[in-house]
């Protein structure tokens, strides 16, 4: 591949790096589970939008200016937790025993919760910018065209993936739904899972 180093090995980095579980892997099993695979699809299409933005960020040098002026960093760490509490409070409140067929789709919020919840959180920026320089061959590099390679090969990994968590999640979903007391329990475990993530973020 035109200026990416070992192209398998970046493969199998993005892999490890979308298998470790996440707000993003949360938010797109919880949109399943309120909204069916349209509302897991919405959240994941947001996720992927803010992942290709941070990406061109981290690219553009957003990073080392965020490493600049830390009181910056720290404001947008602290946006960061705010939504993801919110985000945890919804699911801790929410009705999980609701049928799916009353729930409105909402898409357009799934997809906005998954691309507020990927482009607040700084510490993605910095991922990207320490991630992608690892397998740029500057003897070869091809400018737009090597960007553009690793974008795509993260969007096509990213959508199989999360089309593995959809329809799984979609699975699970069903039957948890006969079994109400279940299902409530896992929409609030969820939530504390959220809560936890927020927590690391502030503190780190």
């Amino acid at each position: 591949m035109p200026g990416i180093v070992d192209y398998s090995a970046f493969i199998a980095a993005v892999l490890v790096f979308l298998l470790l579980p996440g707000p993003g892997t949360l938010t797109v099993l919880a949109a399943t589970a309120k909204g069916g695979p349209r509302g897991g699809y919405a959240a994941l299409g947001g996720l992927m939008l803010g992942d290709w933005l941070l990406m061109a960020a981290a690219m553009a040098g957003v990073a080392a200016l965020l490493a600049a002026h830390p009181l910056l960093f720290r404001a947008l760490q602290y946006a960061g937790v705010a939504y993801l509490l919110w985000v945890a409070m919804q699911l801790l409140r929410g009705r999980a025993d609701a049928p799916a067929q009353e729930r409105p789709a909402l898409s357009a919020a799934y997809f906005r919760q998954g691309f507020l919840i990927t482009v607040i959180n700084p510490k993605a920026i910095v991922f990207y910018m320490a991630f992608l320089p690892l397998f740029i061959d500057p003897a070869h590099y091809a400018g737009a065209v090597t960007l553009a390679t690793m974008g795509v090969t993260i969007a096509v990994l990213a959508l199989l993936h999360g089309s593995v968590l959809i329809w799984g999640g979609h699975w699970v979903a069903q039957r948890l739904r006969e079994q109400r007391r279940i299902g409530r329990w896992a929409s609030r475990a969820a939530g504390l899972a959220l809560l936890g993530f927020g927590a690391r973020l502030a503190t780190d």
